[in-house]
C-alpha cells in the first residue's frame, strides 16, 4: 500500500511541477519552434492541457490573468491530501 500512496503522491507532485513549468513559460514567452524549448513547452501543454481547459472554460481569463492553473493547483494539492490521507488509513 505504502508504494501505492508514494506513486499517487509522486504523479500529483510531478503535475504541480509541471503546472509551475507551464506558468513560467507563459511569462517568457517561449516559442513551441524554438529548438531547444519548444519540444519540452508542448510536452507540458501536452500534459497539462487536459487539467487546465475544463478549468479555463468554467473561469475564463479576466482581466489579461489567467486563474486556472492557480485552481488547478489548490485542486491538485487537495486531492493529494484526501487521496493519501484515505490510503493510509486503510
Amino acid at each position: 500500500m505504502a508504494i501505492l500512496i508514494s506513486t499517487i503522491d509522486l504523479l500529483l507532485r510531478l503535475l504541480t511541477i509541471l503546472i509551475f513549468v507551464r506558468v513560467i513559460f507563459s511569462w517568457i514567452r517561449v516559442s513551441p519552434y524554438h529548438p531547444t524549448w519548444g519540444p519540452i513547452m508542448r510536452f507540458v501543454h501536452q500534459v497539462t492541457d487536459p487539467i487546465m481547459e475544463p478549468v479555463r472554460r468554467l473561469i475564463p481569463p479576466m482581466g489579461g490573468l489567467d486563474w486556472s492553473p492557480l485552481i488547478v493547483l489548490f485542486g491538485l494539492n487537495f486531492l493529494r491530501n484526501v487521496i493519501v490521507q484515505v490510503l493510509s488509513g486503510l
